[in-house]
């Protein structure tokens, strides 16, 4: 198990997580349905090619939204577009990305760069 902290202050950011592989559901919901999570709770996946560590989105109580409303924008729920639209609730440093609009993915994408990962000691 490990726990990704806030590199700025260590406040946790995480929930215990292990490494996963994505979900693989069936096809996009219809109409204006938000898409099931990504990856299942308690899992995390890297991306080593953009630098981000995707997670469910019930993994960050360690996070809250951007203060700033223009980086929440979507229809159903926060594109993700704007620019990173969570902060951590410590320090309020920009750490991650959620995705949950009708036509995105449902995850969230940790800046790997703003978090360290701890492992748990047994």
């Amino acid at each position: 198990m490990t726990i990704f902290r806030c590199v700025n202050c260590r406040q946790p950011l995480t929930s215990e997580v292990t490494p996963g592989e994505p979900l693989r559901g069936p096809e996009r919901p219809p109409g204006n349905e938000v898409a099931p999570p990504r990856m299942a709770p308690g899992t995390f996946k890297v991306n080593f090619d953009a630098g981000l560590l995707i997670f469910h989105p019930d993994d960050v109580p360690g996070t809250a939204f951007h203060p700033d409303p223009r980086r929440l924008g979507g229809c159903c729920g926060p594109a993700g577009q704007d620019g990173p639209n969570l902060v951590c609730i410590g320090c309020g440093v920009e750490v991650a990305t959620k995705e949950s609009d009708c036509w995105t993915d449902n995850l969230v994408a940790l800046i790997a760069a703003a978090a360290t990962e701890e492992p748990k000691v047994l």
